[in-house]
């Protein structure tokens, strides 16, 4: 112990929401024109879920974050701060997080969506970390959810088969825990580049289209920037902790595509055996995909308390950032 105390924002409970409705590459062969050969190849997606009609993101989000609570041995009403990232909200407003803080029974207390796309998550947990070590909240829950195949393009192949339906969610506290091997965010860095707009984007919206529009990707050019962006800040993150690429235990990425795991992985001298991966189950859920990961990690018994983790995510906008948490 160093004897010097820090105020953090500590994980506490861990749960995720995956539709029923399950899709293979086989199905989506007798729609467009694809194989599960050539995705596999490409992506490394098997598989996705897609949420059943009248199933909504909130509904989504409340299955996770009740997970999450129950996991953290607490109610809904012992949260004071519940922030949902997500890009695909059931209404334009009110903001998803109102409607599943009056689902779950949370009362009174703060409640916001976050819009970054794939780094929804990373952005909601820096706010959420900023406001609990500030004091001005207690107990945070946490979500990433998404419907993404509701602005999917069906006759597009190039993007149809890469993403799917689910919601991720964690459970946070603030507390006092020492400084050099405490638990909790160790430290956040986050980044956006709006130049890069059009290479992942949906062509609609309430201000310039009055309709909801498809999503629309350079794939190519999404994956350059991915490799570098998200290697970049992973050490951008590290050296803020004062930690090196050889202490993480394990890397929780944003699961987009699995050549693009595998290549920042490389870029960061890390074997996949430290990588957790979920694309090849659940496909690209956006928002939702850390949250997801990260609950896997932890039911399956890989992730353990101490174990050094590193949260990393890319998505439109550009957005990306990454995070360090001492478990």
């Amino acid at each position: 112990m160093s004897g010097k105390t820090i105020r953090r924002a500590r994980f506490v409970g861990t749960g995720s929401y995956l539709p029923a409705n399950i899709v293979t590459n086989a199905d989506l062969a007798s729609r467009v024109e694809t194989s599960d050969e050539w995705i596999v190849e490409r992506t490394g997606i098997r598989q996705r879920h897609l949420a059943a009609e009248g199933e909504f993101t909130s509904d989504l989000a409340v299955a996770a974050g009740q997970r999450a609570l129950d996991a953290a041995g607490l109610s809904a009403r012992d949260i004071d701060l519940l922030v949902v990232a997500t890009a695909t909200p059931d209404q334009t407003f009110p903001a998803t997080a109102t409607v599943v803080q009056n689902k779950l029974g949370m009362g009174d207390g703060a409640a916001f969506d976050v819009a970054a796309v794939c780094s929804g998550f990373l952005y909601g947990l820096s706010i959420v970390e900023a406001m609990l070590r500030a004091g001005q909240h207690k107990r945070a829950l946490l979500i990433g959810a998404e419907t993404f195949s509701r602005i999917l393009d069906w006759e597009d192949r190039g993007t149809c088969v890469l993403f799917g339906d689910g919601a991720g969610a964690a459970v946070l506290i603030a507390e006092e825990t020492d400084e050099a091997t405490g638990q909790g965010v160790l430290a956040t860095r986050l980044h956006a580049e709006g130049a890069h707009n059009q290479l992942l984007y949906v062509d609609g919206g309430p201000s310039s289209t009055g309709t909801v529009g498809k999503l629309r990707m350079a794939g190519r050019e999404v994956f350059r920037h991915a490799v570098v962006n998200l290697a970049g800040v992973v050490r951008e993150v590290l050296d803020a902790a004062d930690l090196q690429e050889s202490q993480i235990d394990w890397i929780v990425p944003h699961q987009a595509n699995l050549r693009i795991l595998d290549a920042t992985a490389r870029k960061l001298g890390l074997g996949m055996d430290r990588v957790i991966v979920t694309v090849d189950q659940h496909a690209n859920t956006s928002a939702a995909s850390v949250p997801l990961a990260l609950d896997q990690g932890v039911q399956d018994g890989r992730v353990k308390a101490g174990d050094l983790l590193i949260l990393e995510a890319m998505g439109g906008g550009f957005t990306w950032g990454a995070s360090a948490v001492r478990w």
